[in-house]
């Protein structure tokens, strides 16, 4: 209409109830949550206590990697050492 100003129309956050964006959003959370579900099977538990037994005996000096460095940084040494050995 000539003489009256255009309506300008203002319209607020677009909500985002697209059809499966919501399940995308869940399953790409289920996926990151996925691996802090803890031990699952008896070979991940062996693996995780094996490695910690490894660690607390390096700690101890029950072996002779890292033996040179602190005690502060002797398992950061030991893994040093390890990684050139392997």
């Amino acid at each position: 209409m000539p003489g009256q100003p255009a309506r300008t129309v203002l319209r607020g956050p677009r909500r985002s109830n697209a059809p499966g964006l919501p399940d995308a959003d869940h399953g790409r959370l289920k996926h990151l949550l996925r691996a802090m579900r803890g031990l699952r099977t008896d070979r991940t538990a062996q693996t995780i206590i094996a490695g910690h037994a490894f660690v607390q005996n390096l700690r101890r000096g029950h072996y002779e990697l890292g033996h040179d460095a602190s005690l502060a940084l002797r398992v950061a040494a030991a893994f040093t050492q390890l990684a050139t050995a392997i």
